[in-house]
Formats: C-alpha cells, sequence, structure tokens
C-alpha cells in the first residue's frame, strides 16, 4: 500500500504516493517517486513537501534516509528548502535541462577519452534511454 499525502491547491486533490520495496535503496526510491511526480506535474510546482522527520515516520525509514533524498532532489533542482517555511517542489523545466546538458557533457568527455566513435557514444546513450523508460 503506498503511503499518500493529500494537500488540496487550486481546488484539486494532490497527493504524494510512495511505496518502498526491496527493488532499490529506498533514499533511492524515494528520490525516484518525488522527481517523477514532480516532472509528471502530479506534484505541482510550489506543493509543499512533507517534513523529513515527518515523511521518514510514515514510510519507516531512518530521517537520515529521507533527508538523503531529499537533498538529491534539491542538488537535481526538483525541489528547493526555504528554511523554515519547508520544501517545495521547484519549477523543473530549465534546471532539469541544465543538470541533463551537465551530464551529457560529462559523458561526451568520458566517451571520448575512451576512444569510442561518436555512432558507438550515441548508441550506449539510446540503449541507456529504451531500458531506462522501457522502449
Amino acid at each position: 500500500m503506498p503511503l499518500i499525502f493529500r494537500r488540496v491547491r487550486e481546488n484539486r486533490p494532490v497527493s504524494l504516493k510512495i511505496r518502498i520495496d526491496d527493488s532499490a535503496p529506498p533514499y533511492e526510491q524515494v528520490r525516484a517517486r518525488i522527481s517523477e511526480q514532480a516532472r509528471s506535474g502530479a506534484l505541482p510546482v510550489g506543493y509543499r513537501l512533507p517534513t523529513v522527520r515527518g515523511l521518514a515516520e510514515s514510510l519507516g525509514l531512518a530521517v537520515n534516509t529521507v533527508a538523503k533524498a531529499y537533498r538529491a532532489l534539491e542538488v537535481d533542482g526538483v525541489i528547493e528548502t526555504r528554511g523554515r517555511n519547508g520544501t517545495f517542489v521547484a519549477a523543473a523545466g530549465s534546471a532539469a535541462e541544465r543538470e541533463a546538458s551537465l551530464a551529457a557533457q560529462v559523458y561526451a568527455e568520458r566517451v571520448r577519452r575512451l576512444g569510442l566513435p561518436e555512432a558507438a557514444a550515441l548508441t550506449a546513450v539510446r540503449d541507456a534511454l529504451r531500458a531506462t523508460y522501457g522502449n
């Protein structure tokens, strides 16, 4: 059963749904679920997330586990912390594009150092995207 936090924003219910299983480390599952929901719009920009302590308690996880997920989400530009005011879903578009561009640049430099031709590097990216997106 997923954990669901409901809040109403702009007259529509919004839910944060997280289900912890054994497929990946718990912090990664929390990070991935929040990121997916923020990027899809299920969690709108400005949505106030539960506190680290509150989410950890609700999920039965250690506070450090949720804190690690929130830190990763903040680095990714998915959420922003506003001190004592809380943690909110950030505007994802430009931050996500900048992060993707940076990751692509690092990848391009790495495959060049490995001596891979452009076609092989692009094939590796396509294969990774297909595996990730399930295409």
